[in-house]
């Protein structure tokens, strides 16, 4: 019989929506940016893999969160998945090691993972870069990533007042009753983005658009905007000009520079990578101002560092342990 150091935790798709909060991955994620922004964190890896209708992306990196963790991700996005085979278009595991000796401690769904970091890190961003007097947001792309992110900016913001928009506008309008009731706030579907985004402070992009979404004259100054969608080379929702003409802030510059909208204004030659103001990292660890005027136009670049990825998944670890929770397993058996 094995020690519980020869166990590993399998944790499902439902145990993780049961035990891991957006409030905890929120906290989670920005201790993350900062321990990245103060050189604390080795730098994160990634690698994609396209295929045909979609692909892989492995991401890993290591975070002393009390102790040395690592985590990789394996995800496999697929747009068409939903309609083509009633699939989810995010589907992966996460694997979870001790960073200190190389046993692995958990493996973990990770599209709850995925959806609720990534929500988080525009929550992280907006709490520095977004005007602190903002009322009224724009979602675009109403589907599971928009929903988590009007919840997760809510609790950064006093918003108010949200427009959802959508190319379904029946999922549009889905969204708004659903997010009304929940946030008790105003939430209205639009089927004019520009017209909406104008009239916003914040503008939040997550889709799986291969075309720009949003161009200079659709945005008013001082608008913050986190572009989420953009996470392989193919994807584009911000024009070149607009990423040119706005303050920029990645969540990691290189990582960006190869599948993010920055990548489409590098190819198009019109930023450079010195026109990116900061890492996001920078700026909550106080390296680097965030947002320096009201009228100022900024644009969070948001791909999904690893970082992220392994903080979610040691608060997700940790309690899964102190209540029992999972399936313990021991491979050597």
């Amino acid at each position: 019989m094995g020690s519980i150091d020869d166990e590993i935790l399998l944790l499902t798709s439902l145990e993780t929506q049961r035990l891991l909060t957006l409030d905890e991955c929120i906290v989670a994620v920005e201790h993350a940016f900062r321990a990245h922004g103060e050189g604390r964190a080795v730098p994160p890896t990634a690698l994609s893999i396209h295929t045909e209708n979609g692909g892989f992306h492995v991401k890993a990196g290591l975070l002393e969160i009390e102790r040395l963790y690592f985590a990789a991700k394996v995800n496999g996005n697929f747009p068409e998945n939903s309609s083509r085979f009633g699939l989810p278009t995010i589907q992966g595991v996460i694997v979870l090691c001790d960073a200190a000796n190389g046993i692995p401690l958990a493996v973990m769904d990770s599209r709850h993972i995925t959806s609720l970091r990534t929500a988080a890190a525009t929550a992280v961003a907006a709490k520095f870069l977004a005007r602190k007097d903002s009322r009224t947001i724009t979602i675009c792309g109403c589907g599971n990533q928009g929903r988590i992110q009007l919840k997760a900016l809510s609790r950064v913001c006093r918003l108010e007042n949200a427009f959802a928009y959508d190319k379904d506008g029946e999922q549009a309008l889905r969204f708004s009753q659903d997010l009304a009731s929940e946030l008790y706030i105003s939430v209205k579907p639009v089927s004019d983005l520009a017209a909406a985004v104008r009239q916003s402070d914040i503008c939040v992009t997550c889709t799986t658009s291969r075309q720009p979404l949003l161009g200079f004259d659709d945005v008013s100054p001082g608008t913050f905007i986190a572009a989420v969608g953009a996470d392989n080379l193919q994807k584009q929702e911000i024009d070149s000009i607009l990423m040119m003409r706005s303050k920029i802030v990645c969540d990691v510059v290189e990582q960006c520079a190869l599948m993010g909208d920055l990548h489409h204004a590098l190819d198009a030659g019109v930023v450079t990578r010195a026109s990116v103001h900061a890492e996001l990292g920078e700026i909550v660890a106080g390296k680097k101002p965030g947002r320096e005027s009201q009228e100022e136009m900024i644009i969070f670049d948001s791909t999904g560092m690893a970082l992220q990825d392994v903080a979610a998944a040691v608060v997700l670890y940790e309690k899964a342990r102190r209540d029992g929770s999972g399936v313990r397993l021991n491979f050597a058996e």
